[in-house]
């Protein structure tokens, strides 16, 4: 079998292939799998859960099925799993005692929830007829936007999945208010014969689903682990001293970006250490106007030029608070400027050391180097001495 004969499928995290026999094989790809979730828990046995698995579907879509078909069932294999109608097609994704975390994420009571069930490995046949169903899925969504067009609703189909049987698919559409969609789904049901469900989904959940590269040059977070999203704020990014421009803020789904919130509750909490200043401080030299802070540093800078960034200085926040009590007691502090008492240490670059001229001999020529000889083979004496009218002439 050779790599061409290989077509992967990110959004199932699969790779098909034909053996040299004719039969088609469906193998797991960690690689391309969205919310993937690493079994820190693995080779340890857990008479509680081990029944219970994991199955991946299309993009983020993952359930859970008790294995009932008496099957050595692993990581990576294809299984036929219970549906609603019919049965469905999807991998193996986790098993062992790391299930239970991801139960209590998605508030699954272990001992109460009805699981689905495992039916069993899926067969050549079971596999044939899924990908026959997924082949379909891209032209399904190009069509059903058309017949929604046409319907004149307001809303966007962003993805479709077919089910393992072909019988069914789900329709994940955006729309930004209640939209009738009776006729359509009789539409769908005509044009493409099968039962349809309708499913909507934010403007975030559809970024999960097609996936990307967000701007720090990783995939994206909603893609990768989050499931659940809260809402973010321009609070959030004030609090941060970021630039309220919506060009940087805004992530992939035009939405504020989910990493604003993750910094968010260290910044509130340095602020709790940064006093509030209603004007300047009182010094000797003159007022001392506020330019911009550190706040996770806790270091403000000031300037005696109001609204200028010239000739700044730093200052701790500690100190600040003292120097703000000294002033509310009418007391004018002296030489507030560190610069001038002791220099604050700085980063040191070592851009310098790639210099060239670092080679070069500096204060003219060693001491070490050795002299030149003479023609006559003599060291360090000059040639007068040995002259005519020397009379320490070497015989």
């Amino acid at each position: 079998m050779e790599a061409q004969d290989k077509r992967y499928d990110c959004s199932r995290g699969a790779v098909t292939y034909r053996t040299p026999e004719g039969e088609l094989k469906c193998d797991f790809h960690p690689a391309c799998c969205k919310l993937t979730v690493y079994d820190w828990l693995k080779d340890i046995p857990d008479t509680l859960t081990q029944d219970l698995f994991e199955v991946r579907f299309k993009n983020t879509r993952k359930l859970f099925f008790r294995n009932t078909s008496g099957q050595r069932i692993e990581v990576g294999d294809t299984v036929v799993v219970e549906a609603a109608n019919g049965h469905d097609v999807g991998i193996v994704t986790l098993s062992g005692p790391v299930v239970l975390p991801q139960l209590r994420r998605n508030k699954i009571d272990i001992l109460n929830y009805e699981f689905r069930k495992i039916f069993r490995k899926a067969k050549a046949l079971d596999i044939e007829r899924w990908q026959d169903a997924i082949a379909r899925e891209h032209y399904t969504m190009i069509r059903s936007r058309q017949i929604a067009v046409s319907l004149n609703l307001n809303m966007k189909i962003g993805d479709v999945e077919f089910q393992g049987d072909g019988t069914k698919a789900i329709f994940y559409y955006i729309a930004d208010e209640r939209v009738d969609f009776r006729q359509l789904i009789r539409c769908f049901a005509d044009e493409f014969r099968i039962r349809v469900e309708m499913k909507q989904i934010g403007a975030r959940q559809e970024a999960g689903l097609i996936g990307g590269i967000g701007v720090c040059g990783q995939e994206l977070c909603c893609s990768r682990y989050m499931s659940d999203f809260k809402s973010i704020t321009t609070q959030a990014a004030r609090t941060q001293d970021l630039s309220l421009n919506p060009q940087k803020l805004a992530g992939q789904c035009s939405k504020l970006k989910c990493c604003i919130n993750y910094e968010a509750a260290a910044y509130i909490d340095a602020h709790t250490n940064i006093p509030h200043l209603r004007g300047p401080l009182e010094t000797e030299e003159g007022p001392a106007y506020l330019v911009k802070t550190d706040t996770l540093k806790g270091i403000m800078w000031f300037s005696y030029e109001q609204n200028s960034m010239t000739n700044m200085f730093p200052l701790e926040a500690q100190r600040v608070v003292e120097i703000i009590r000294l002033n509310r007691k009418g007391v004018v502090v002296p030489n507030i400027n560190p610069r001038k008492e002791a220099k604050l240490p700085e980063f040191m670059s070592a851009v310098g050391e790639d210099s060239i001229s670092r080679f070069d001999e500096k204060g003219g020529a060693s001491k070490n180097k050795p002299q030149r000889r003479n023609n006559k083979g003599f060291r360090g004496k000059k040639r007068g001495n040995n002259g005519p009218g020397n009379n320490n002439r070497e015989k």
